[in-house]
């Protein structure tokens, strides 16, 4: 017999986040890779947002569909020259904190 949960049951993302955060290797690794998520996610929402396919927003910024697609797994971390010519080409600042451990892009909602 299958047991049945209630939606309201379920932990959500932010929630789970939070709790595996106290495992020092996942913290190790997000934090490796907090930078290209958070870019990855400003870009994700910009496209959407405007209704852009991967390939519609390549064109707008001067990329090919695959280094979009890159981008949005924030498979490796952007260079200043991807910022720069995202901030050109979407009229969107990226404001980035750089220290000993590492680049972390700063909230300017």
């Amino acid at each position: 017999m299958t047991t049945m949960v209630k939606i309201s049951e379920l932990e959500t993302a932010d929630e789970i986040h939070e709790r595996d955060l106290v495992d020092p290797g996942y913290r190790a690794e997000y934090e490796r890779t907090r930078f290209a998520n958070d870019i990855a996610i400003r870009v994700l929402q910009f496209r959407t947002e405007h209704g852009l396919s991967q390939t519609a927003f390549g064109r707008l910024v001067g990329m090919r569909q695959p280094h979009v697609a890159r981008l949005e797994a924030a498979e490796h971390e952007p260079s200043l020259t991807t910022l720069i010519r995202l901030s050109a080409a979407l009229g969107v600042d990226f404001t980035v904190d750089i220290n000993a451990s590492g680049a972390q892009l700063r909230n300017t909602a």
